[in-house]
C-alpha cells in the first residue's frame, strides 16, 4: 500500500490512502499504533498480539504434550460441531450469497471503493489475474480429484437409510447404478463447495475492509468494520476480541491448509520416489517449507511473495492445460458447461440448511468447508480488498463472485472428469481405491509424462504452501500490529514459524481429523462476527455518496 506524499518515513506504510472525491470519512481520534508496544525489532498491539500468541502457544504445548490423548477429543469436537451446527454454517453462507446478490441489484452497488472519483489501481487483466491467484490454493490441489471421486462412489451406490436417517452422501437422492448421472451429481456437489458460496464469504470480508478503510479512513483491520455498531468502543476490548478471533481463525485455517498440503506432498514423494510417507517425513516437510517461507519473508514482499506467486500461477496454468490436452479434452470442454448447469440446477437442494438427512455430506463435507472458508476469509478478504480500490461495489462483487468461481469450475471439471473417465470408461480403479492425498497422483499415473506431471504437482503444492504461509503471516501481522501495514519483518517471521509449528502439532495430534476440527471450531465464532458485520456493511454503504 503506497504511503501518502510527504509522510514521515518512520510511519510510511501505516496509513490508508485518502479517498478521492466525495466519501463519508469517519471522524475518530484513534491513531494507528497508539496502543502498540514499540521496540527495535517489533511493533505490536499489546493486547491483541499477547492474547493471540499466548493462546496459540498454549494450544501447541497441550497438543504435543497429550499427543496420544487428543485425537479422540478432536474427533468428538468436529463431530459435535458439524452434527449440531451444520444448519448454522449452511444458513450463514446462504445469507452471504443473498447479501452479495442484493447489493449488486440495489442502488448501493453504485458506491465506489476509495471515493466517488477514485480510479482502479490495476487494469482488468491485472485485477482478474490477482483474483484468479486468490482463488487457487492447496485445497484445489488436494480435492481436485479426491472430492469428485468420493462423491461419485457414494452417489452411484444410491441411498442408504439407517434407523430412518439417511447417513450417506446423496443430498440429491443418489444415482444407483447410473454412472453418467452419478458423475453429474458428484461434479455438481464438488462445484457447490468451490463456487458462489465460498466466494461470497470472501467478498463480504473484502468489501467490508475496503469500504471502511478506503472510504471511511479507518485502519485496515477487522475491528474497523464494526465502527457503525460499536462507535469508539471498537478501539477497546470489543474490538480487541474481534481482532483476536480473526487472528485465531486465520492461523488455524492456514494451518489446516498447510497440513493438507504436507500430507499430499509427502504422498506424492512416496508415489514418485518411494520416500516413506510417515509422520517424520511430514514433519520434516513442514519444517523445510517453513524455512523457505522465512527466506521469502526476509527478502521482502516484492521479491518474495510476488515472484513465488508468478511461479505459482505459471505452474498451475501449465498443469491445468496439460490435463485438458492429454486428458479427455472433449469431455472436459463439454463438461464445463454441463457441470455448471448441473450445479445451478441442484443448488437449492445442496444449499438447503434444514431437514437434511444426508449427514455425511451436509455435516462431513459442507459444514467443514464453510467453516474452513470462513476461517480463511480475513486472509483472502484483506488481499482482495487491497487490490480492489477504485472499483464500484457492483463491479467488485460481480468479479469476485464470478471470476474465481468459473476458474474453480474449470479446474474441478478438468481434474474430476479425467479421473471419472479413467474409472468409468477405462475401468481403472486405482484412483477410487487410493487415499485422499494420493488420488491426484494415481490419476496422473495413467497419463503420459507421469514423472514430470507428478513432480510439477508436488512442486505446486509446495509453492502454494510457501505463498499461503508468507501472505498469511503478513495478514496476521497486520492485525496484531494494530492495523499497521508495514510492521517490522521479524514479526512476520514469528507468525510464519508459528504457523508451521501449529500445522505440525495438528498433524501429530490427529492428522486430518485434527485439521478439520480446528478449522470448524475457529470458524464458528468468526461466522457470528461476519453475520453481525453484514449489518455494518449495509449501514456503511447507505452513508456513502453514490
Amino acid at each position: 500500500m503506497a504511503s501518502n506524499p510527504g509522510q514521515d518515513p518512520a510511519t510510511a506504510g501505516e496509513s490508508i490512502p485518502a479517498p478521492t472525491g466525495a466519501a463519508n470519512l469517519i471522524d475518530t481520534d484513534y491513531v494507528i499504533g497508539q496502543d502498540n508496544i514499540k521496540r527495535r525489532f517489533f511493533d505490536v498491539h499489546s493486547k491483541v498480539f499477547s492474547v493471540s500468541a499466548l493462546a496459540i502457544v498454549l494450544f501447541v504445548v497441550v497438543t504435543l504434550a497429550l499427543r496420544s490423548d487428543v485425537e479422540p477429543m478432536f474427533t468428538a469436537m468436529r463431530d459435535w460441531l458439524t452434527g449440531n451446527l451444520a444448519w448454522f454454517f449452511l444458513g450463514s453462507a446462504n445469507i452471504f450469497v443473498l447479501l452479495c446478490l442484493g447489493l449488486i441489484l440495489s442502488p448501493l452497488g453504485r458506491v465506489r471503493l476509495g471515493g466517488r472519483e477514485a480510479t482502479p489501481d490495476y487494469s482488468y487483466t491485472g485485477w482478474f489475474s490477482m483474483l484468479f491467484a486468490a482463488g487457487m490454493g492447496i485445497g484445489l490441489m488436494f480435492y481436485g480429484v479426491a472430492e469428485p471421486m468420493s462423491h461419485f462412489s457414494t452417489a452411484i451406490g444410491g441411498t442408504t437409510v439407517e434407523n430412518g436417517v439417511r447417513t450417506d452422501w446423496a443430498p440429491l437422492g443418489g444415482a444407483a447404478g447410473d454412472a453418467q448421472a452419478a458423475a453429474s451429481l458428484s461434479m455438481a456437489a464438488t462445484i457447490f463447495h468451490w463456487g458462489l458460496h465460498p466466494w461470497a464469504i470472501y467478498a463480504i470480508v473484502a468489501l467490508a475492509l475496503a469500504l471502511f478503510s478506503f472510504n471511511k479512513g479507518l485502519p485496515l483491520s477487522i475491528r474497523s468494520i464494526f465502527y457503525p455498531l460499536l462507535g469508539e468502543r471498537v478501539w477497546g476490548w470489543p474490538g480487541h476480541i474481534i481482532d483476536i478471533l480473526a487472528v485465531l481463525a486465520t492461523l488455524f485455517g492456514l494451518a489446516t491448509s498447510l497440513g493438507l498440503g504436507a500430507q499430499q506432498a509427502a504422498a506424492g514423494l512416496e508415489f514418485l520416489f518411494g520416500t516413506p510417507n510417515t509422520d517424520t517425513s511430514r514433519v520434516l516437510l513442514v519444517a523445510g517449507i517453513t524455512v523457505i517461507t522465512l527466506v521469502s519473508v526476509l527478502v521482502g514482499l516484492d521479491k518474495g511473495v510476488k515472484r513465488l506467486s508468478e511461479i505459482n500461477m505459471g505452474l498451475a496454468v501449465l498443469l491445468l492445460l496439460f490435463i485438458i490436452v492429454v486428458g479427455p479434452t472433449l469431455a472436459i470442454v463439454t463438461g464445463f458447461f454441463s457441470n455448471l448447469g448441473s450445479y445451478l440446477t441442484n443448488l437449492p437442494a445442496l444449499s438447503n440448511p434444514i431437514g437434511r438427512e444426508d449427514a455425511n455430506f451436509s455435516q462431513g463435507w459442507t459444514a467443514f468447508y464453510w467453516a474452513w472458508w470462513i476461517s480463511w476469509s480475513p486472509f483472502v478478504g484483506m488481499f482482495i480488498a487491497r487490490v480492489s480500490r477504485g472499483r464500484s461495489v457492483r463491479e467488485f462483487l460481480i468479479a469476485v463472485l464470478l471470476v474465481p468461481s468459473l476458474v474453480s469450475v474449470l479446474w474441478m471439471t478438468a481434474f474430476g472428469t479425467t479421473a471419472l473417465g479413467q474409472f468409468v470408461t477405462e475401468g481403472f480403479t486405482g484412483v477410487e481405491e487410493a487415499a485422499l492425498e494420493l488420488k491426484l497422483f494415481a490419476m496422473l499415473g495413467q497419463l503420459p509424462l507421469t514423472e514430470i506431471s507428478s513432480f510439477v504437482g508436488i512442486l505446486l503444492v509446495i509453492v502454494f504452501f510457501v505463498t499461503s504461509s508468507d501472505s498469511g503471516s503478513l495478514v496476521i501481522d497486520t492485525i496484531t500490529a494494530g492495523g499497521k501495514i508495514n510492521a517490522p519483518v521479524p514479526q512476520r517471521a514469528f507468525w510464519a514459524i508459528l504457523q508451521g509449528i501449529v500445522a505440525i502439532s495438528l498433524l501429530l495430534g490427529g492428522g486430518l481429523v485434527a485439521l478439520q476440527a480446528m478449522a470448524v471450531s475457529t470458524g464458528l465464532p468468526f461466522t457470528i462476527v461476519l453475520l453481525v458485520g453484514c449489518i455494518s456493511i449495509v449501514k456503511g454503504l447507505m452513508s456513502e455518496p453514490r
